[in-house]
Formats: structure tokens, C-alpha cells, sequence
């Protein structure tokens, strides 16, 4: 009988094109990001809870509320109440499956954000309303308009007292460069914040609740706003409401979805995710004009997410999902086709055919099995060291995605073993979490010392952090004093040749054996870029 019910279940009629295409429109793939301390992951929270994802939900750092963040499962995560790593859930709403992303919002960790949002069709930015527009909201908001990526920003935290939300809307459109439309709109702020008035599908939505961590019932529906029933709930705050209301009319146009998905402006919507203000409204609106996968450029041609057949491609790997296991996981994005389990694929880099027995749907780090997948799904490929970030996966095409970078570092140490019995166990360790790109390994090739080079301070921590807890490894720093590590090639062997000469004891490979200059200073790079002309100095790994 079981035998029979497996069988029906592989059966190919149930993946036909129909139902692709069915499956396909019915998806949502996007990444939330901000600025450290805006909210980004408790608002991932409410978005699982008014999902029906999770039935209580946790907090970054709250007195009050003792329940972890779901997304943020690392130790050091909730030691520190910030997120260091790129966590992916799922769940279905209203008949839509959503896929959320969410990003750190630490500038030591931009760059799993860069690459985080390569694989997601649109964005939410969530801004504190005290803060306004920060820095780095500022260079994710560069990445999302060079990719065209849509964008929804929930502004936060509307219970504390902060800027006028008019003035917020100035500020995210000189700010952000683009255009916005808010399609809800608070009534006013802080102690004496009633709830917001949901633009998008007219209604009134007033909050009584205390409690956080649960969905609440506590909601008032006004439909026509000139009632003298709003006199009720939101006075003294009614007339103020009404003329905010008028202005909005007059000032920014309709709402046009058009102009959302070619990313020229962007909806807004104000709320407070810790009190489970504007959630809601947030996610009903962004299920219905929210784009479903889109196509995905690769470097010889454009994918269609409504090809038959599978491309797909790695942005991530997580070492140590699961510390008793010491599994790496390759997270895929798949692009176009149906993704089967025990189906082979190819590996484009390696040229061979791979199978996977088990890949995983995720819930932060809970996992569970998937049969298939299918376009803007992100599954998790336990990986025996076969991937590295920006692999591809094909039915036999060779076809390599583009804009996967990575970046140079700008800051290096030297990596030491502390405890000389366990150098099995720190070399093991360094090689699994560069694979995750949170930082890179060179080795020196005139005496062999290991450097590792980040883009933040914080990394450092992170990584001697889980060596110890996830290896039983112990490291130490030593400074060295470097400013640049860039990547050479040459078609002028006799120049490359001299080139190595002259600065042996600042040449390295990394970890895919490929040569890196190790510059001191930024003249020493001036120096040997205007003496060796014929060589490239090349500041990203993806050249």
C-alpha cells in the first residue's frame, strides 16, 4: 500500500507545465533588510505569526519577552541580539507560498546581504521612525535600484515617539531616490498611538492589545472615514486624521502596481512589529502585488522562470546547521523548472552529475524534506564540499548566473592555532566557514601563515566564536598590516613571472588556489599597478 501511495506521488503528470506555471504564480520570494536596530527581524517574526508559521513570537532583545528571535538560531545571535548569518523561512498564506529571507542588517555582514538579495524577487525596508533613513538602508537601496528590485517599506517602531510621517516620506525619497505612495497611515504616535488606517483596502484597524506575541482579535473595521462613528475611537485625533487623509490625495498619485514592479515607487506602510501594529495590513497587501519569480539574467542568457527544465544556483552555504551533525548546507535558488528529489543534475563548475537524497525546506533551522521545488523556492543541498557560492545547477546546460561577487577585504589577521591538539579540528573549521563567504582565507607563499581577511571587526569574533563552539577550536589573532587584497592575471607571462620576483613576500593564494596580491599600502598598489601594466588587479573574486 505504501509502495503504491510513493508511486502516485512521482508520478510526472503531477508536475505538467499547467501546474508549474500554477505553482510558479503562486510564490513570493523576498528579503527584508534595514539598517541595524530598525526591526527587521521582529518583523519577520509577526509576518511568521500572521502567517500561521509560528503560534508565538520571539523578540531580537526584550525584557518582557524571554522567547528567542525564530530566524535569529545561532548562539551568538541571541547572545548579541543582532543577526549574523542570512536565515530562510517559508510558510503558506491564503493559498500564497511565501518565502522570507532575513538579512543581517550589521555592515560587517553587508556582504551576505549583497549577495542574499540576488536571489529574491522583491524587498521590504523596514526604517525606524525615530532614525529615519540610515547608511546602510542607503547602500541596500543602491543594490535594489541597480538589479530593478521592487521595493515595500514598513516604517517602525510607531510606538515611541519620532518624526512626523510626513516627513519621513520626504526624507525615504531624497534619501532612497525613488517615489512613494503610502497606503497606510498612522494615527498619530507614541503613548497615544490609536492604530493605522489601512489605505489599500479602506479600512480602520484600531489595537487594543497588550499582548505582544499573539495574534490578536481586537480590531475595529470603519470603512467610510467621514463617519461620525470615528469620533469614538480616534478623537481627539479626528480632524488631523481626516486632513492628513486629504493631503495624501492631493500630493502623491494612486497607487499604480505598474510603477511598483518596474521599481519606481514604492508603497509604504507604518506600524510597530513589536506590538503587532500594520503587520497585517502589510502582508495581505504585499501577497496581492508582490511579483512572483522573475527572470533571472545569466551570462549568456536570459532565464525564464517558465522553462521545463531546472537552473538553479547557490548563494549561500551555512556550515554547522546543525552542530550535532556538522552538516553544510548549500542554499539554492532555483530560477526555472521543477527541482525533483533523486533526480541528478548537473554541476556546472565540476562537470558531474549529482543527486540529492534529501534536500530541505526551511524554517530558520528547522528543516524538513521536500519532494519538489520549484521556481523562487529555496532549498537547502547538504553539501560534502562539492559547492562554493555561485554554483550552478543544470539539466546538462552550461550556463553560469552572474553578480554573485566576492568582495575584497579590508581588514586581515593572522590566524594562529592556540591549542596544538586540536589542529585537525581548526583547520577543518577555517575551511568550512570560508566556504560560507563570511570571510577569506589566504595562505602566504613565502612562509605558509594563514591570513584571514573580512570586511567588518565583528567577523573576526564571529569566526573565533564558532570555532570554539561548533569545532572545539581555539584561535588567536595576530595583527598584520595590509590595506588590500586583490586578484592577478596575466596574459604577459614574462611580466607576471617578474611581477612574482620582486613581490614574492607579498603574494598569496586563496582558497580556491587562486593568486592574490597582498597590498600594504594604498601606494605599493598604485606602484605596482603603474609598473606592471600588463597585469589586472581585480577587487572582486568574480572576474
Amino acid at each position: 500500500m505504501v509502495c503504491s501511495i510513493i508511486l502516485l506521488t512521482l508520478r510526472p503528470e503531477n508536475c505538467s507545465i499547467m501546474s508549474l506555471e500554477k505553482e510558479i504564480k503562486r510564490r513570493r520570494t523576498f528579503a527584508i533588510v534595514s539598517h541595524p536596530d530598525a526591526g527587521k527581524t521582529t518583523l519577520t517574526e509577526k509576518l511568521l505569526l500572521f502567517g500561521g508559521a509560528i503560534h508565538v513570537a520571539g523578540a531580537v532583545k526584550s525584557n518582557k519577552i524571554k522567547k528567542g528571535a525564530t530566524s535569529d538560531f545561532m548562539e551568538i545571535e541571541r547572545q548579541r541580539g543582532i543577526s549574523v548569518a542570512t536565515s530562510v523561512m517559508g510558510f503558506e498564506y491564503r493559498d500564497v507560498k511565501i518565502n522570507i529571507l532575513d538579512t543581517p542588517g550589521h555592515e560587517d555582514f553587508a556582504e551576505d546581504t549583497f549577495r542574499t538579495l540576488t536571489a529574491v524577487d522583491s524587498v521590504i525596508i523596514v526604517i525606524d521612525h525615530a532614525k529615519g533613513v540610515e547608511s546602510q538602508t542607503r547602500k541596500l537601496m543602491n543594490v535594489c535600484r541597480m538589479r530593478k528590485t521592487p521595493v515595500i517599506v514598513f516604517v517602525n517602531k510607531l510606538d515611541r515617539t519620532g518624526k512626523d510621517p510626513f516627513d519621513i516620506l520626504d526624507e525615504i525619497e531624497s534619501e532612497l531616490q525613488i517615489k512613494v505612495r503610502p497606503l497606510s497611515w498612522p494615527i498619530s504616535q507614541g503613548p497615544t498611538f490609536k492604530g493605522v488606517y489601512n489605505m489599500y483596502e479602506k479600512k480602520l484597524n484600531l489595537f487594543f492589545s497588550d499582548d505582544k506575541q499573539t495574534v490578536s482579535d481586537d480590531v475595529v473595521e470603519i470603512t467610510d472615514v467621514s463617519s461620525p462613528e470615528m469620533d469614538k475611537y480616534i478623537s481627539p485625533y479626528t480632524d488631523h486624521f481626516r486632513e492628513d487623509l486629504h493631503l495624501i490625495d492631493e500630493v502623491y498619485p494612486p497607487f499604480e502596481l505598474d510603477t511598483y514592479l518596474s521599481a519606481e515607487v514604492a508603497p509604504v506602510f507604518f506600524g510597530s512589529a513589536l506590538n503587532n501594529f500594520g503587520v497585517q495590513e502589510l502582508l495581505n497587501c504585499f501577497i496581492n502585488i508582490a511579483p512572483h519569480p522573475r527572470k533571472s539574467t545569466a551570462a549568456s542568457r536570459v532565464v525564464d522562470p517558465f522553462e521545463s527544465k531546472l537552473t538553479g544556483f547557490v548563494f549561500k552555504i551555512h556550515a554547522n546547521m546543525d552542530p550535532n551533525h556538522r552538516d553544510r548546507l548549500a542554499f539554492l535558488k532555483i530560477c526555472s523548472g521543477t527541482f525533483e528529489r533523486n533526480k541528478p543534475y548537473t554541476h556546472v563548475r565540476l562537470g558531474k552529475q549529482i543527486k540529492f537524497s534529501s534536500p530541505s525546506a526551511f524554517m530558520a533551522d528547522k528543516k524538513s524534506i521536500v519532494d519538489f521545488a520549484y521556481p523562487g523556492d529555496i532549498i537547502g543541498l547538504h553539501d560534502t564540499g562539492n559547492f562554493k557560492i555561485g554554483d550552478t545547477l543544470t539539466e546538462g546546460e552550461n550556463l553560469m548566473f552572474k553578480g554573485i561577487p566576492s568582495f575584497s577585504p579590508e581588514m586581515f589577521r593572522y590566524i594562529e592555532n592556540a591549542d596544538p591538539m586540536k589542529f585537525k579540528q581548526l583547520s577543518k573549521g577555517v575551511d568550512q566557514l570560508m566556504d560560507e563567504g563570511v570571510a577569506q582565507l589566504f595562505t602566504q607563499k613565502s612562509n605558509g601563515r594563514k591570513i584571514i581577511g573580512t570586511v567588518g571587526v565583528l567577523q573576526f569574533e564571529v569566526i573565533q566564536y564558532r570555532l570554539e563552539h561548533e569545532y572545539s577550536a581555539l584561535c588567536r589573532y595576530e595583527p598584520i598590516n595590509l590595506y588590500k587584497a586583490c586578484w592577478i592575471e596575466s596574459t604577459n607571462k614574462e611580466q607576471l613571472d617578474d611581477f612574482r620576483k620582486r613581490k614574492y613576500n607579498n603574494l598569496a593564494v586563496d582558497k580556491h588556489g587562486r593568486e592574490v596580491f597582498l597590498a600594504d599600502s594604498p601606494y605599493s598598489l598604485q606602484m605596482a599597478q603603474d609598473k606592471f601594466t600588463d597585469i589586472k588587479f581585480h577587487f572582486t573574486s568574480e572576474f
